[in-house]
């Protein structure tokens, strides 16, 4: 890639992203200003005062950097150990797990029928 289209893309990205802030900020700002003062006898607040809230749900609230999470997913490090249990397991086996979560989580219908037919009889 020739330099001068890097630099042309680098600087459209820049430009873009600066935007996107911008409008996050308004817009914040803009709803804040909208419902905080009639909902709860709040002040205004102007752009500064609105990037510094904004800047503070960050450090409270999102993680830093990119997800802190096991490899990127949100699954935890017990995924693989499944994963790897469930593929060494037999037919049999899997059987057997999947009829003891069926039992464990799913509904069960025996319970239901039951006491719609002695309510019934009842």
């Amino acid at each position: 890639m020739k330099r001068g289209m890097w630099v042309g893309k680098v600087l459209i990205g820049t430009l873009v992203a600066i935007i996107a802030v911008y409008g996050l900020i308004l817009g914040t700002q803009y709803l804040w200003n909208w419902l905080v003062p009639e909902l709860f006898s709040g002040h205004l607040i102007t752009f500064w005062q609105t990037a510094g809230l904004l800047l503070l749900t960050k450090i409270f609230f999102w993680p830093f950097g990119r997800c802190r999470c096991h490899g990127g997913n949100h699954a935890g490090p017990w995924k693989y150990y499944w994963k790897e249990k469930w593929t060494s397991m037999s037919p049999e086996e899997r059987e057997r797990i999947k009829q003891k979560m069926k039992e464990k989580w799913c509904y069960k219908e025996t319970r239901a029928d039951s006491t719609h037919s002695d309510s019934a009889n009842g």
